[in-house]
């Protein structure tokens, strides 16, 4: 395997996509709470194909 290993798991970049979803999390608070950037965030998203967080008030 070549290249720079991922700065989070798959249970972990599931878990952030679930905050994320929640939409009581921001994407900086989610960077801080997983020691990783703001884009590591976007991508983990992205990935997790959530688009806009869920939220039903």
């Amino acid at each position: 395997m070549r290249g720079k290993p991922p700065k989070l798991k798959p249970t972990q970049e599931a878990h952030l996509v679930k905050l994320w979803r929640g939409g009581e999390h921001s994407t900086l608070e989610l960077a801080e709470l997983f020691s990783v950037s703001r884009a590591t965030v976007y991508r983990a998203i992205q990935r997790g194909g959530a688009g806009t967080p869920d939220k039903t008030t």
